[in-house]
């Protein structure tokens, strides 16, 4: 029986985590209204890749967004229904063939995994800058409440993350990834997941292993601290651009990726090659860009959807593509555009 182990390892692990993706800017930049936009919203236009008469239409994602917009789908769901594939958002999987009831044996080993290792509290393996930063925003969006003290750092930073774009009237949620997929069973169009598997062969060794081992996840933990206090505004900015479908102002908003610091901690250390954690991130475009390729050899059009941060900047996924010769369109343009390095 497969199953999925934890679903905060593969938070980490997985680089399907939605965001516009520009390099961090020095610039000083106006503060924004965090007024959240609402209501019916057209969201972004598609990319249009193309090798001869085939095309793949791709639609970039964004988390979080506006907790109550209503997304106007009905160009990327008459895409769906003129293809002959759709291609989702890559996961990774953890998985292990161990039987009913050796799943059952697993599961209290899954108890007290986000904890720090010998019982340590967060403010003992955390500078006391950084734990005074962690102090004063926790009592702003989580409350009173301890139990995230014990936690590893990297959890803790989520929580505290997940709880402050819930108070500024975000959402991390799966709007767009759900309405694709409707629109592909109703239209009954097939879809593909570009999937990279991490099968287990002991679980609870595993498990074992993550409980006892040292994390370099300091970086995660103040640079979601920064992007809390400072980039909030920013990333109201960047929900609404993506709403209104204002691909320029997704370029222009700076971006803070405490992400991959996150995803880092957990691929990078030695846990992780010891169980074959490592190189997701390349492992993932790998599968991402196969499945793009065999689709454009394969259909007169696909539709697929990626988070923003794989679209824009010369390390895109759509770089990759246009290096190995597709034609590029970006939304709204007739013109092949070069997004390669300049």
């Amino acid at each position: 029986m497969r199953f999925i182990l934890l679903t905060g390892m593969l938070t980490l692990l997985c680089v399907t985590h939605a965001s516009a993706q520009n390099a961090p800017s020095t610039t000083t930049v106006p503060e924004l209204e965090t007024v959240v936009v609402t209501g019916a919203q057209p969201g972004p236009g598609m990319w249009k890749v193309s090798k001869g008469e085939r095309v793949l239409w791709v639609l970039g994602t964004l988390a979080p967004l506006p907790k109550h917009i209503s997304w106007q789908s009905h160009d990327v769901e008459s895409r769906i229904a003129e293809s002959q594939e759709v291609i989702l958002a890559p996961e990774v999987r953890i998985s292990a063939k161990v039987g009913f009831f050796g799943m059952l044996g697993v599961l209290p080993s899954l108890i007290g995994l986000r904890k720090n290792p010998n019982g340590a509290a967060l403010k003992d393996v955390v500078p006391a800058d950084l734990y005074a930063r962690w102090t004063a925003l926790k009592a702003r969006y989580i409350g009173h409440s301890n139990k995230v003290e014990t936690w590893r750092p990297i959890f803790a930073a989520l929580a505290l993350y997940d709880a402050a774009i819930e108070k500024s009237d975000l959402i991390d949620s799966m709007l767009v990834q759900n309405k694709v997929k409707s629109a592909a069973k109703r239209a009954r169009v097939k879809t593909t997941v570009p999937r990279v598997e991490l099968a287990l062969d002991d679980p609870k060794a595993t498990i074992k292993d993550f409980k006892s081992a040292s994390l370099d996840d300091l970086d995660c933990f103040r640079k979601t601290l920064d992007r809390i206090d400072k980039d909030l505004g920013t990333m109201t900015g960047r929900a609404n651009a993506w709403a209104t479908g204002d691909l320029e102002g997704l370029r222009q908003l700076p971006y803070t990726d405490q992400m991959t610091a996150c995803r880092s901690a957990v691929s990078e250390a030695s846990i992780a090659s010891k169980h074959g954690m490592n190189d997701i991130e390349a492992r993932v475009e790998q599968a991402w860009l196969g499945a793009a390729i065999t689709a454009l050899d394969n259909n007169e059009m696909t539709f697929a959807i990626l988070p923003i941060s794989h679209l824009l900047g010369a390390e895109g996924y759509l770089s990759k593509l246009h290096a190995r010769g597709y034609v590029i369109e970006e939304p709204g343009s007739s013109q092949a555009m070069a997004i390669g390095p300049n």
